[in-house]
């Protein structure tokens, strides 16, 4: 793994060649992964007001992401971090340096990353086993959270993780937390507090800016180190914390057809990245060649970060 020299941006306020995918009706809902009624803490899933030990440094960390998360932000955020002149590595290198990663955000899980990577990916091969695109859209779907690593400027976890929505448009009441964005300075910016916003109807996905995180910084490093991953994990990549859209409906109005297809794909996925978190643990070393045969498959040997 080379180390480049990171550069610590200024954030402001305080406080394709194609693979082939065989048809989402082929995909959609199976009887193979059973869902488990709570997450590990005894909860069920998703519950932000369930009184764990996690739910009062979850709440303020909504409540600093939603002030923080502007479109001036995310543009500056993109511009600096686009460049992918952090680090170069391999993907199994960057599934390595998850192993100290928690998810602050995340009411469900207190693992280490890459558990979940794995739990994940292991849960759709079960299911399908011939969709080795998908198993390796599951490994790979939260690398972008190295971003909290000293390698990449080490961003604050308002800045990585969490539930991601669209800037530079109205904060639709669905997004957790929701009340928080009243301090955000963009709430009664008239060019950004309306249903288009900077946007128009139908423009697609691909023009929305999303709020900075690893979502889209991982999207970012697949497409420039020229993936071959289908559309859809691409799309998966980019948009599985978006919550808003893949659960609750909001900002369809900004879709075409193009996400509308890959919505579907996404929403599959869903289950297993959501209901996969437990305390079964994955033996490694003996998935390790499997994945690296898929990483071979898909991407080049070293990436730039």
């Amino acid at each position: 793994m080379t180390i480049l020299i990171p550069h610590q941006p200024h954030f402001g306020f305080e406080v394709e060649e194609k693979g082939n995918i065989e048809t989402e009706k082929d995909l959609i809902y199976d009887e193979g992964f059973v869902m488990p009624h709570a997450n590990s803490f005894g909860h069920n899933f998703r519950d932000y007001d369930a009184e764990s030990e996690r739910q009062e440094g979850v709440e303020n960390f909504y409540r600093t992401n939603h002030i923080n998360q502007t479109y001036d932000f995310v543009k500056r955020m993109r511009e600096e971090y686009g460049k992918l002149d952090k680090v170069e590595m391999s993907i199994w290198e960057c599934c390595e340096l998850l192993n100290n990663v928690v998810d602050e955000s995340d009411p469900d899980l207190d693992e280490p990353q890459i558990e979940h990577l794995l739990q994940t990916a292991e849960a759709i091969r079960k299911d399908y086993p011939d969709q080795d695109w998908l198993h390796l859209t599951g490994l790979i779907h939260d690398l972008g959270k190295v971003l909290l690593h000293p390698s990449f400027g080490e961003l604050p976890q308002w800045a990585v993780v969490g539930d991601t929505f669209p800037v530079g448009c109205a904060f639709d009441e669905s997004i957790v937390h929701h009340k928080h964005f009243k301090e955000n300075p963009d709430y009664n910016n008239p060019t950004y507090n309306t249903r288009f916003g900077a946007y128009e109807e139908g423009c697609g996905l691909d023009k929305v800016l999303m709020s900075w995180g690893h979502d889209d910084y991982m999207y970012l490093v697949a497409k420039e180190n020229k993936s071959s991953l289908p559309s859809a994990g691409l799309f998966i990549i980019r948009y599985h914390s978006f919550y808003a859209l893949h659960r609750s409906g909001a900002y369809k109005h900004l879709m075409n057809e193009e996400d509308e297809e890959n919505l579907k794909w996404l929403q599959t996925f869903n289950k297993y990245d959501l209901y996969s978190k437990s305390k079964v643990r994955i033996n490694v070393e003996e998935v390790k060649p499997y994945y690296l045969s898929l990483i071979e498959k898909y991407f080049p040997a070293k990436l730039r970060w």
